[in-house]
């Protein structure tokens, strides 16, 4: 007879109980939506009375863990709280543990929303969203005024630089990340004192409710640098999630720099909150196509981590539209006339929308409330589906189009127009090279998903 395995519950009570002294069960464990990097866990706690205990499990996926990260992520956890920050408290935190089987985490559950259309829509949320953007920057300055000594052995690394080498590990050369690349080594700004900076500062990785911001999460890519990184970041276009406001899509860039100055008396020059807007915006991009390379390079199999490279061609957007270097190439060509086909109907692209359509009308509904992560990945399989429809409708024609832009500069492929504009061969501020690299750009983004053009 062997001896029943560690169910993920016995562990996180196992390392409860040692933490408090006591005698903890626990109850209903189960994962939430998101974390594409680091799982996240609800998790229903008792005390040795039965009192309850809300608590959260962040860890690695078993076997691919980083018990560092993971110990510098607690280490910030108690730093930002020694400087007023709101932040959830840390219950017990290691390298792994029997039935965790990962270097995780565990904080006590802090009640707020953290959605971010809800956030930007909620009625009852109306008088905290109109100080949130404020209330932001006051927090971010309470964060950068934490004990470095506390965390110092978070990475110091030039931003810039690091994420210079995540894309060149790639070998993937894009003219939007080269003309990006370029534009931030000729306008950057005077370095300010390192700062223990949050590095996801964001609509999604806060908690509000009526009263404000009541807990700063995901800690996981937190540093020493700039502390205007964070202003920048918390400003990139895809945290607005589809509003039109700059910061988080509830509120302006004044706001935010109001509030920061009332926690630190400094405040940033547009120039400087502009370059980490942009320098955030390509990150992102460079984020994005990392994310999906865990799963194409066999790191991690995951539909989400997959499906954020059909993302990357938005921020290619964003860094163009950031930079002002945007150009409308003008109408869409002619569409050539549709191929013969010996096939019967349903057509290719009816059969992606039936299905599409199927699984969001029927099988979606059918799953109900209590099968909230199968909804969610569920949406991923319907988005991607109609991803492959507008693709395959798309035809040949764009790629034609920006076959010919290229040539119009000399370039055979954009991997050479992003080489050449990389050497200086170039000027990425001509307007014949802007043309080839925006038409690119849109051509993927309108495939991928054209609710994100601007009108």
């Amino acid at each position: 007879m062997t001896d029943s395995p560690i169910t993920l519950a016995d562990g996180i009570a196992a390392v409860l109980s040692d933490a408090r002294g006591e005698s903890v069960t626990v109850g209903d464990v189960h994962r939430l939506t998101g974390g594409a990097s680091r799982q996240v866990w609800s998790v229903e706690a008792f005390d040795a009375d039965g009192g309850p205990l809300p608590v959260v499990l962040r860890r690695d996926p078993p076997g691919h863990g980083d018990a560092q990260r993971m110990r510098a992520e607690a280490a910030c956890l108690r730093a930002a709280a020694a400087a007023g920050v709101p932040v959830p408290q840390v219950l017990a935190s290691g390298d792994a543990a029997p039935g965790i089987d990962a270097p995780y985490l565990l904080m006590n559950r802090v009640d707020g929303e953290s959605i971010p259309r809800r956030l930007q829509r909620d009625p009852e949320l109306t008088t905290a969203r109109s100080e949130l953007a404020e209330q932001m920057g006051y927090v971010l300055g309470l964060i950068h005024l934490s004990d470095v000594a506390e965390v110092a052995m978070l990475d110091s690394a030039d931003p810039l630089d690091a994420i210079e080498a995540m894309y060149r590990e790639f070998d993937e050369p894009r003219p939007a990340v080269e003309v990006g690349l370029r534009w931030l080594r000729d306008h950057r700004p005077s370095a300010r004192p390192k700062a223990l900076v949050h590095g996801d500062f964001r609509m999604g990785n806060l908690l509000v409710d009526r009263t404000g911001i009541r807990g700063v999460l995901d800690w996981e890519l937190a540093h020493l640098g700039d502390p205007i990184e964070d202003l920048g970041w918390l400003c990139v276009r895809a945290w607005r999630f589809g509003a039109e406001l700059p910061v988080g899509g509830v509120g302006t860039r004044e706001q935010l720099v109001d509030g920061y100055e009332r926690a630190t008396g400094t405040r940033p020059s547009d120039a400087e909150l502009h370059w980490w807007e942009a320098y955030g915006t390509l990150r992102w991009l460079v984020l994005s196509r990392f994310q999906a390379q865990r799963h194409f390079g066999g790191e991690e199999f995951s539909l989400e981590l997959a499906s954020i490279g059909r993302r990357v061609c938005e921020s290619e957007y964003d860094v163009l539209l950031a930079l002002g270097l945007l150009e409308d190439p003008g109408d869409d060509p002619e569409p050539r006339s549709a191929a013969t086909t010996v096939h019967d109907r349903p057509a290719t692209t009816e059969i992606v929308d039936l299905v599409a359509a199927t699984l969001t009308d029927e099988i979606a509904q059918a799953l109900g409330d209590d099968h909230e992560r199968q909804r969610y990945l569920l949406r991923i399989c319907v988005n991607l589906l109609r991803i492959a429809g507008r693709e395959i409708s798309a035809g040949d024609d764009a790629a034609n189009t920006v076959r010919d832009r290229l040539r119009e500069v000399g370039c055979d492929t954009e991997a050479d127009l992003a080489t050449r504009i990389r050497s200086g061969a170039v000027d990425y501020d001509d307007v014949a090279v802007r043309v080839a690299v925006s038409d690119a750009v849109l051509a993927r983004l309108r495939v991928a998903n054209p609710r994100h053009l601007i009108p």
